[in-house]
């Protein structure tokens, strides 16, 4: 995916989570102990710590003040503000521009990257909270696995699983078999057979990476303790 597509994600999911954003005190069952009030702020200060990066303002967390939590009343309104402003700042950057990230990859296209997949993965959480279950687009979910893979994934402690894992996507092209020997993760992207599997939607596989989606709610073969291992791995906030 390119700068325009990740922008027009970024637009898309993040207007879908203040729309659904209609109650604020609803809890968010797949963000434990947050209110949809809290999921909006929190996205509402990540946009405002990236498009700050973006621009040039700030470099690095040193230098970034937290912003001061608005009213509830004036949150919705703080959170369109920052959207908008991420969505130009991410429009404008060149993707080979320098930028502090806390990834191995210092650019802006992982920052443009990153926040359309902030964008998709809490827009289903409030969706959620509205009562409405409602699937990432395939295109970005794809890329949405791919981007966790190599970012969040390699960042995260583990041992070794004891086999590896495959993911099938079943609504089009996606195969990922990920393993880890103690000592560093290896991460394939072609057809293969794991010691365990799991088979969905791009979706939901990338839910279930995220924490969103439970083992159940996707297709397994073999051995059920490496694939939670792996998830168990993967855990992030």
């Amino acid at each position: 995916m390119n700068r325009e597509q990740y922008t027009a994600e970024l637009a898309h999911y993040g207007t879908a989570l203040a729309a659904a954003a209609t109650e604020l005190s609803r809890p968010v069952p797949s963000c434990p102990d947050w209110t949809v009030a809290d999921l909006v702020w929190h996205t509402c200060e990540v946009f405002y710590f990236w498009r700050l990066q973006l621009s040039g303002l700030v470099s690095g967390p040193e230098n970034y003040l937290e912003p001061k939590r608005p009213a509830e009343d004036e949150l919705l309104d703080r959170y369109a503000d920052n959207l908008r402003h991420l969505v130009e700042a991410v429009r404008r950057a060149d993707p080979s521009k320098p930028v502090w990230t806390w990834a191995a990859d210092k650019t802006a296209g992982f920052v443009q990257r990153r926040m359309a997949h902030e964008a998709a993965v809490h827009a289903w959480d409030a969706l959620l909270a509205a009562g409405r279950d409602e699937p990432i687009g395939r295109d970005l979910a794809v890329d949405g696995i791919d981007e966790f893979l190599t970012h969040f994934l390699h960042d995260s402690p583990a041992e070794d699983l004891g086999g590896s894992v495959h993911l099938h996507a079943t609504d089009g092209p996606g195969e990922w078999t990920i393993a880890h020997d103690g000592g560093g993760w290896q991460v394939t992207r072609e057809h293969g057979k794991g010691t365990a599997a799991a088979r969905a939607s791009a979706s939901d596989l990338l839910l279930l990476l995220w924490q969103r989606r439970d083992v159940s709610a996707v297709e397994t073969f073999g051995d059920p303790a490496v694939l939670a291992r792996l998830l168990k791995s993967a855990h992030t906030n």
